[in-house]
């Protein structure tokens, strides 16, 4: 990276962008990094809007026309991540799986934020399964993202602790106080070690 020029991030989202947004605001004047579009797989995705307020281009590539396709699908993204120069990929809320065919383009440059202590509870519903099993804690994790379904090195990770009256909806709003937090700390240090 030549001296006075910011990595450029895309940030993938599927619907509010909580995360989205948090990432933008972080990027600040003394930023590694900087936004240059936030994309989403839905067009009616409500962080679309806010990325606009925020002075951020937004892009959509619907994956339903692509069916089963999933290599079209993936190269229309491509095509919009290569258009906005994207040196990473942030993904914040993202909910289809990507294959290695995508992946492989950013090796070691996506990272993803999941809402478990990665390794475990890999997928959905994190937060139930961590109340069925009795777990004492739960929390989130900030990993670059490999071809393997939430793996790949960890890159921080919070810890709130289950209480007792505690269902997935309680658990799912302290964990993603702390995402917010992490999320962008995590773009930070990982983009000034790139």
């Amino acid at each position: 990276m030549s001296t006075g020029q910011k990595l450029k991030v895309a940030i993938l989202i599927s619907g509010g962008g909580s995360n989205m947004v948090t990432l933008l605001k972080s990027m600040g004047a003394d930023h590694p990094a900087a936004p240059c579009m936030v994309m989403s797989n839905k067009a009616d995705a409500g962080g679309l809007a806010k990325a606009q307020a925020l002075g951020v281009p937004t892009a959509v590539v619907d994956h339903r026309p692509f069916g089963q396709d999933r290599a079209g699908f993936e190269d229309a993204m491509l095509a919009k991540l290569e258009a906005a120069n994207a040196d990473v990929v942030c993904l914040a809320g993202f909910m289809r799986v990507l294959t290695p065919h995508f992946i492989d383009r950013f090796e070691g440059r996506m990272l993803n934020v999941h809402p478990s202590l990665l390794p475990k509870y890999k997928g959905l519903n994190t937060h139930a399964r961590a109340i069925e099993a009795g777990d004492a804690e739960a929390g989130c994790t900030v990993h670059v993202a490999t071809a393997k379904l939430d793996d790949g090195p960890i890159i921080a990770q919070a810890r709130v602790p289950i209480l007792k009256d505690d269902t997935p909806e309680t658990l799912a709003a302290r964990v993603l106080v702390e995402e917010h937090r992490i999320y962008p700390e995590a773009l930070q240090s990982f983009t000034q070690n790139l």
